[in-house]
């Protein structure tokens, strides 16, 4: 491990009655950071998307850009497992900011030289590369969350927490179209397309600096006792913290890869992205197609469908922490039951009846992000918080290759060959066995498995 990315070490701990004004001034601070951070990497990660029309222009067919474009998922998707073990035995405050720069460095390059967007090939690289320093924005955030944030209060943070990537992926286009807009005033090239990788690069690098003064690695590295002493909210009956820094050798064979709960949501996490994506990317052909739609209401309905989750995981989050008392299973079984019976509303509702539909996008988004956050919560929950970001690190890997790559792929293979209702027995059995596995893991709280 590289000297500037170790774990902050604990340093002396603070009188007596300066550390409640301390904590609650630092677990805001850190908070703030983790959350705008975390937002930030979002101004990156699809702005190759708003810049693809600037490129057609310049020769370049769809299919190219859409084979260049899939560079970012596939790298991502690796990403979020190998990084996340990383992460796992790094310094919180610095490795998050280090990606977001790194993430900025390569959209910078896109932007400033003219190289970089010349052929595919090159932007496939370009893009793997983002796509890998992308995959260092989740694991320290959840590492900063599981030192800071106790058992009984995670879910209704990371919740709050969660929305961050609504709202980084709510501003990005605009922040794009405004570097785009800007750049073809200021530079006389291809409509000012460089702005769509420049602008958003560099708010991320301010945030990215923001970040850094705001982060702190644990309450211990500023003197501080663990979460679960200040909060007396200990995870499990022996009172144990699991504060002990793991290798890697430890990390994965001994909390990870043999821990069946982890296993167990990882699969979930399948079913689940695949419901997530297989409604979300085929809402717009769907509508089109089947229900009539024209590309206004089916934009209006996309739109719908993703700021529905923002109320939709704050409530799972909270549900799971006062109604379920840290058990994360029963929150996700009666979310996805909800989501099943949307998708079969909006699976039989006749073409004519817009309204119906666009309610049933709302309540699939409104219902389908609160899994896709517990699954990561669970994964935190289920393993000492040194090995964290490793365990959320596989359930990803599994979510965002196992369910989005088959919500994009196979759907698509499926609906061709043998029309929609075909899609929708899928998208059915999909919500079925996340039910299943959710169910399973109902009675789990926290680490009380972690030595089971």
């Amino acid at each position: 491990m590289l000297k500037f990315l170790q774990p902050a070490s604990p340093i002396e701990r603070l009188p007596k009655d300066k550390i409640d004004p301390v904590y609650k001034k630092y677990r805001l601070q850190v908070f703030i950071g983790i959350f705008i951070g975390y937002a930030a990497y979002y101004l990156l990660r699809k702005n190759f998307s708003i810049a693809m029309p600037y490129l057609t222009e310049q020769g370049f067919s769809k299919t190219e850009l859409g084979f260049a474009l899939s560079a970012v998922s596939l790298s991502y998707g690796i990403s979020k497992f190998v990084m996340r073990t990383v992460s796992d035995r790094s310094n919180a405050r610095v490795f998050l900011p280090l990606g977001l720069i790194l993430s900025a460095f390569v959209s910078l390059l896109m932007g400033c030289f003219p190289l970089f967007t010349s052929s595919v090939a090159i932007m496939f690289v370009m893009l793997f590369i983002l796509g890998w320093f992308q995959g260092m924005g989740w694991p320290p955030s959840g590492r900063v969350l599981v030192h800071w944030f106790s058992v009984s209060e995670r879910g209704s943070k990371t919740a709050i927490w969660n929305v961050a990537h609504n709202v980084g992926g709510g501003l990005m286009a605009p922040i794009a179209v405004t570097g785009a807009t800007l750049f073809s005033t200021i530079v006389a090239s291809n409509a000012g397309f460089e702005g769509v990788f420049i602008f958003p690069a560099l708010i991320a690098i301010v945030v990215a600096i923001i970040s850094y003064f705001l982060i702190r690695d644990t309450p211990q590295s500023v003197g501080l006792p663990p979460i679960e002493e200040y909060r007396n909210d200990y995870p499990t009956k022996t009172r144990e913290t699991f504060e002990k820094e793991l290798t890697t050798k430890e990390i994965l064979f001994k909390y990870v890869l043999n821990n069946k709960w982890v296993w167990a949501i990882a699969f979930a996490n399948i079913f689940v992205y695949f419901v997530r994506y297989g409604v979300l990317d085929w809402a717009p052909m769907y509508l089109s197609e089947e229900k009539g739609f024209d590309m206004d209401k089916s934009s209006i309905a996309y739109f719908l469908y993703e700021w529905a989750g923002i109320p939709g995981t704050l409530l799972c989050g909270w549900i799971s922490d006062k109604v379920f008392k840290g058990r994360r299973g029963p929150a996700g079984f009666v979310f996805i039951l909800g989501v099943l019976v949307a998708v079969l509303v909006y699976w039989f509702n006749p073409a004519g009846k817009p309204i119906i539909d666009m309610a049933c996008l709302i309540a699939i988004g409104f219902l389908i992000y609160g899994p896709v956050m517990l699954i990561g919560l669970q994964a935190l929950d289920f393993v000492p918080k040194k090995a964290a970001g490793t365990a959320a690190g596989l359930t990803g890997l599994f979510g965002y290759l196992g369910g989005t790559v088959t919500a994009n792929a196979l759907m698509g293979v499926l609906v061709d060959a043998a029309g929609w209702n075909a899609g929708f027995i899928l998208l059915t059995i999909s919500c079925v066995l996340a039910a299943v596995v959710f169910a399973f893991t109902w009675n789990v709280r926290g680490q009380e498995i972690v030595k089971n």
